[in-house]
């Protein structure tokens, strides 16, 4: 039997014990059977409504469990739902029943309320990895309860996060160093706001996106570009430096406070570099002028000594360009070993016209000292000298034309071409030179008749002719021997003629 059972009958045996005892205190006070009906009846209606209203309480205690069993049934279905948990079997009694689903609930909300603490507590940090890696955030709602696995994932992607944030702060950390001193070398100032964010703010508060790395990787790649361009370019104005150098021989001694420009390749080495080049380049532009000036006049030596007429020396045509340049010198130097090849090539036939042209200037210098009326003033043997000059020149020259004829004639033959003296054949240039003499001596002539004639009309206009009066001699008397030297000499002088190639030229 049950305790409550046990309780129920001491407490029937204890009404009924009171019952009696009341009876045989009425009995025993003489209480009419009347009023201990009436005695008994309030006795019994005092214990039934006292019943009653226990029973009413309790009643009121069942309804109260029912009903939170009902409300407390609904949430935690709602929270199994939630967190996605079993539903909770029931017990068998209403008490018990509400007691395990209070105690079960209690639970759940707890462990509700821990969950969205943890899940906020985790989309906090996962926000804020986001805002450093500029990401998307996780995909969970914060207004659903989060299951365990869900818990769970989002833990592993906020580890996912962290260890791409520490993946991504080394490479942005590795990247700014090598930024900054490519920058340095470069000399470069951050100047867009990107790079400025890179070198001047503070590491943390970067922006580890996949776009801010790529865009440093490409930073960095532009920076090595522009240090590889400016070391060659830094390489090649060393290298013209150091040929400038060799050229125009500068002192050692001057080369000495460049030395540093010459193994670095910062910004500042690159403008140094880039100054003494063009310092360099017009101290050059100088120096070849006057190598282009000192080759010209060798030029213009061959040119002579080759017998260049004016329409072959104008065919070279740098050498009356002014844009002095290595080019310029370049064109003037390989036309000079040309025109030595040329020379050396033909060195007997170029010597011979020398040696023609220089006996022919001896004969035209002779031909002017004939007619000079104070020869005959010498003291010196000059006139003796002139007379064997002529005659060496109408033995000789007669000989070298004909030995340059013969030469000049194999010559073509060889050559397959004419061999010209000023632009034409070397005959050609005999007959006008001599031609060329004859017209200047009748030219000459020409102009002393008009000028005697001049002078005989100004005498026969004003009559001042002036003779010269002179010594007569008496017949049979010899003249000296000096007089007699003196018309041996002038008749000579007066019957020679002017070589030239043919045999008529030289009678």
């Amino acid at each position: 039997m049950r305790k409550s059972e046990l309780l129920a009958a001491d407490a029937v045996s204890c009404l009924n014990k009171s019952l009696c005892h009341l009876k045989d205190i009425w009995e025993q006070i003489g209480i009419p059977e009347d009023q201990r009906l009436q005695r008994t009846t309030v006795v019994k209606n005092h214990i039934k409504g006292l019943l009653e209203m226990m029973i009413k309480e309790e009643e009121s205690l069942m309804q109260r469990l029912i009903s939170s069993i009902h409300t407390c049934r609904t949430d935690m279905k709602k929270l199994c739902l939630e967190l996605q948990l079993p539903l909770f079997e029931e017990g068998i009694s209403i008490l018990q029943q509400e007691k395990n689903i209070r105690t079960r609930m209690e639970a759940l909300t707890k462990e509700k309320t821990l969950r969205m603490q943890q899940l906020k507590t985790l989309m906090d940090q996962d926000q804020e990895l986001c805002d450093i890696l500029c990401s998307d955030p996780y995909g969970i709602s914060a207004d659903t309860v989060p299951s365990l696995q869900q818990l769970e994932d989002l833990q592993q992607h906020i580890r996912n996060q962290n260890e791409e944030k520490m993946r991504r702060h080394t490479e942005f950390t590795d990247l700014k160093k090598q930024i900054i001193v490519h920058m340095q070398q470069l000399d470069h100032i951050a100047e867009t706001s990107f790079e400025k964010d890179v070198v001047c703010e503070d590491e943390n508060s970067f922006c580890l996106s996949r776009d801010n790395i790529t865009a440093l990787k490409l930073l960095l790649c532009q920076l090595e570009q522009r240090k590889a361009e400016m070391e060659a370019t830094c390489e090649s104005l060393r290298e013209r430096v150091q040929q400038l150098w060799e050229r125009l021989q500068v002192p050692q001694e001057e080369r000495e406070p460049f030395s540093d420009h010459m193994v670095s390749s910062r910004r500042r080495n690159l403008e140094a570099l880039q100054v003494e080049v063009q310092r360099l380049e017009e101290l050059k532009l100088l120096h070849i002028r006057n190598d282009i000036d000192a080759v010209r006049s060798e030029i213009a030596v061959f040119w002579d000594k080759c017998f260049f007429n004016p329409e072959q020396r104008q065919a070279f045509a740098p050498y009356f360009s002014e844009d002095f340049t290595e080019e310029l010198l370049s064109f003037h130097s390989a036309e000079i070993q040309r025109l030595k090849q040329h020379y050396e090539q033909h060195r007997e036939l170029f010597e011979g016209v020398q040696r023609w042209e220089e006996s022919w200037r001896l004969f035209l210098d002779l031909e002017k000292k004939a007619t000079d009326p104070n020869r005959f003033m010498n003291r010196g043997g000059n006139l003796l000298k002139e007379e064997k000059q002529r005659t060496e020149l109408h033995k000789n020259l007669p000989k070298l034309e004909k030995k340059l004829r013969a030469q000049i004639e194999s010559w073509e033959a060889e050559q397959g071409q004419e061999f010209l003296v000023n632009g034409v054949k070397f005959l050609q240039y005999v007959e006008e030179q001599v031609e060329l003499h004859q017209l200047e001596k009748e030219n000459q002539k020409l102009e002393r008749q008009l000028k005697k004639n001049k002078q005989m009309e100004e005498d026969m206009m004003y009559g001042t002719t002036v003779r010269t009066p002179t010594k007569r001699r008496f017949i049979g008397t010899p003249g000296t021997c000096k007089n007699r030297m003196a018309v041996t000499y002038t008749d000579q002088c007066r019957s020679f003629k002017a070589p030239s190639v043919a045999s008529e030229v030289m009678t």
